[in-house]
C-alpha cells in the first residue's frame, strides 16, 4: 500500500523543481521550525524531570520520608512497633533541632539532626555522599558534628576544626538565663549537591539531647518502601499506635517543592506545545502554496480518474512526511543536547564563576530523558501536524479540474 502512486506523488512534492524553489524553501523553514519546537520541548521536560528525580532520590534519600514524634513514652518499643508496619522499610531514632553555627567570625543558621550513627545508615543514604569521614565518626568522640561541604566552605572549617553551636533555648542559672552553646569538632564533611549541604548538620543524638534538655522531643525517622505512600502511612501510624504520638511526612515538609516542579512541567509542556502548533501553521501555509502551485497536476490526475479523496490523501501524506521528518530530527536534536547540557552548564558555571544554580535546592543542572515523554511529545506533535494538513488537503480535493486546466499553457 505504501508503494502506490499517492505516496510516490506526495514524496515527489518534497523535492524542488525548476520553478518551485520558493515552495521548497518554505518547506525547509516550516520543517526547521518544527525541529526547534520539538527539541526545545524535549530539553525543558528533561530538565524538569531531572529536578524531580533529584528531589525524590537524592534529597529525600538524606532527609526523612516521615517522622513519628513521641513526647513521652517508650521510644524503643515504638521503634520496634513502627519497624513491623507494612510499607516501612527502615527506622532510626531522631532528635531534631535548629540554631546557629559560629566559626571564624561567620554565623550560619542550620537545622540539626541528632542521630544514632549505627542505625542511621539503614534509613538514609547520607553515607554515599561523604567526602571525608562518615556518620560513624560521631560515635568516636563526644560532641562531634558532620556538616555539608558548602557550609564548611562558608564557615572556613575542615575536618578537625572547631565550630560553636548556639541553641535557641536558654538555661537558667544563678546569674539568670544563659544562652545554650557548645563547641563541636567537625568529624566529617558530605556533599549531596543540594541545599542540605549548607543548611543541615548531624550530631550524635545523646549530644543534642544534653543541649536541648526540656526542649527535646524524641522521634523515629521512617524510610518507606514507596515514598508517595508516606502521608497515608503516617496518618495510620498516628491513629493506630499503642502510644500517644504525632507525625509529619515529607509531603508536609517539602511537598510544595515537588508540586511546584510538577506544575511547572505541565505548564511548560502546554506552552511549548503551542510553539509546535505555531510551527504547524507554517506547514499549513506551505501546503497551501503547494496546492496552488500544483493546480495543474491536480487537474490532470483528476481527469484521468483520481477521486477527490485520493487527492486529499496525497496532500495529507505530504504534510505528514514534512511533520514526521521535523519531529524525528527534533527528538534527536533535543535528546543530544539534553545529554550534554548538564556538563556544559556545569563547565561554564565553574569556569566563569557565575553560580547560576546556587539559589536552587540542587546546585547543578540535572537532566533525565524519559521514554514516556519522548512518546508523548512525538504523538502530540504528530496529531498537530495531522490536523494542520486537513484544510490544505481539503482545498486541493475541492479544486475544479476544468478551471485549473483552462489556465495551463
Amino acid at each position: 500500500m505504501l508503494d502506490d502512486w499517492r505516496l510516490t506523488l506526495a514524496a515527489r512534492y518534497l523535492r524542488a523543481g525548476a520553478g518551485d524553489q520558493l515552495t521548497s524553501f518554505t518547506s525547509i523553514i516550516s520543517g526547521v521550525g518544527l525541529v526547534l519546537g520539538v527539541a526545545i520541548l524535549v530539553i525543558v521536560l528533561s530538565v524538569m524531570n531531572g529536578f524531580e528525580r533529584e528531589l525524590r532520590v537524592r534529597v529525600l534519600g538524606v532527609l526523612p520520608h516521615g517522622v513519628i514524634y513521641l513526647p513521652q513514652g517508650d521510644l524503643i518499643a515504638l521503634q520496634e512497633e513502627l519497624a513491623r508496619y507494612p510499607g516501612v522499610k527502615a527506622t532510626a531514632p531522631l532528635l531534631e533541632g535548629s540554631g546557629l553555627l559560629l566559626a571564624n567570625s561567620v554565623l550560619a543558621g542550620i537545622s540539626v539532626s541528632g542521630i544514632d550513627p549505627h542505625t542511621e545508615a539503614k534509613a538514609s543514604i547520607i553515607d554515599d555522599f561523604f567526602l571525608v569521614g562518615s556518620l560513624q565518626t560521631l560515635s568516636d568522640k563526644k560532641f562531634s558534628m558532620v556538616i555539608g561541604k558548602r557550609l564548611a566552605d562558608q564557615l572556613g572549617v575542615s575536618v578537625g576544626g572547631k565550630v560553636t553551636y548556639v541553641s535557641p533555648g536558654v538555661r537558667m542559672s544563678l546569674m539568670g538565663p544563659l544562652t545554650v552553646m557548645r563547641k563541636f569538632t567537625v568529624s566529617g564533611i558530605y556533599a549531596v549537591g543540594a541545599d542540605v549541604d549548607k543548611t543541615h548538620a548531624f550530631v550524635a543524638i545523646d549530644d543534642l539531647r544534653r543541649l536541648q534538655r526540656a526542649q527535646a522531643v524524641d522521634g523515629i525517622r521512617l524510610w518507606m518502601d514507596e515514598m508517595f505512600d508516606a502521608p497515608e502511612i503516617i496518618r495510620e501510624l498516628v491513629t493506630t499506635s499503642s502510644q500517644r504520638v504525632y507525625g509529619s511526612s515529607w509531603m508536609q515538609r517539602h511537598g510544595n517543592l515537588h508540586s511546584a516542579i510538577l506544575m511547572q512541567k505541565r505548564t511548560m509542556f502546554l506552552m511549548l506545545m503551542l510553539l509546535i502548533a505555531v510551527a504547524a501553521f507554517n506547514v499549513v501555509s506551505n501546503l497551501i502554496m503547494i496546492v496552488n502551485e500544483k493546480a495543474g497536476d491536480i487537474a490532470i490526475i483528476r481527469t484521468i480518474g483520481a477521486s477527490a479523496n485520493a487527492v486529499r490523501l496525497v496532500f495529507v501524506i505530504h504534510g505528514l512526511l514534512v511533520g514526521a521528518a521535523g519531529i524525528i530530527f527534533g527528538l534527536l536534536l533535543g535528546s543530544a543536547i539534553s545529554l550534554v547540557l548538564g556538563d556544559v552548564v556545569g563547565w561554564f558555571d565553574k569556569a566563569l564563576g557565575l553560580g547560576v544554580m546556587d539559589e536552587y535546592f540542587i546546585q547543578y543542572l540535572p537532566v533525565d530523558i524519559r521514554f514516556t515523554d519522548i512518546v508523548l511529545i512525538a504523538g502530540a506533535s504528530f496529531m498537530i501536524c495531522l490536523l494542520a494538513t486537513i484544510y490544505p488537503a481539503s482545498k486541493a480535493a475541492k479544486a475544479n479540474p476544468v478551471e485549473a486546466l483552462q489556465y495551463e499553457s
